[in-house]
Parts: C-alpha cells; sequence; structure tokens
C-alpha cells in the first residue's frame, strides 16, 4: 500500500512537472512574437511611375551617363514621392537597374 501511494505520488509529481514545462513553453513562445517590433527598412519597396526620358532630373542623367557608358536605357521610372529615379539600363544582353536620388546621388544597383 505504502508503494502504491509512493507511486500515485511520483505520477503527480512527474505530470505537475511535464505541465509546468509546457506552460513555460507556451508563454515563452507567446511572449517572443510580442516583443519583435516592425521596423519599416529604408530598402522598402516604393511606388514607382513610368517617366520619359526627358522628365528624368538633369543631374541624375548626367551622372548615369558617366556611369553606365556604353549602356542603353530600356525603362525610367520616378518615385510616387519623387525622392529617386529608377533606371532600367542595358548592355550586351545584360539588364540592371540603377537607383539614383533626385539630386544625382547614386543609391544602389541591382541586377533587373
Amino acid at each position: 500500500m505504502k508503494n502504491l501511494f509512493l507511486a500515485a505520488a511520483l505520477v503527480l509529481g512527474l505530470a505537475a512537472s511535464a505541465q509546468t514545462a509546457t506552460t513555460t513553453q507556451t508563454t515563452t513562445t507567446t511572449s517572443t512574437p510580442a516583443s519583435v517590433q516592425t521596423v519599416p527598412s529604408q530598402d522598402q519597396e516604393k511606388e514607382y511611375a513610368k517617366v520619359t526620358q526627358s522628365e528624368i532630373a538633369p543631374e541624375v542623367l548626367k551622372q548615369a551617363v558617366a556611369k553606365y557608358k556604353g549602356y542603353q536605357l530600356v525603362e525610367a521610372l520616378k518615385a510616387e514621392d519623387g525622392s529617386d529615379y529608377k533606371l532600367v539600363l542595358t548592355k550586351d544582353g545584360k539588364d540592371i537597374a540603377a537607383f539614383y536620388k533626385a539630386n544625382g546621388e547614386f543609391i544602389k544597383e541591382v541586377a533587373a
């Protein structure tokens, strides 16, 4: 009878311990997403609208021509807020997208 009581106490102790571990995991899992904050990235995709070559800021054209000699302009796009330009250029079948600020400052280049 004593062994039966001891075995029951041991089983209850293990069950309580397992339940506490599960509760701790659930609490940890639940609290992790709550502590993650979404910070807007500077490189988030902007909305661009097509523009003609004559609508591109002169400084942007000047810098692009100097940096990408021999490339042809495939498409020109301007950010909806007017802050920067995306120029899609091609040379020898290789397309690239060059990003410039409205003042002509180079931002980045990516494969198109």
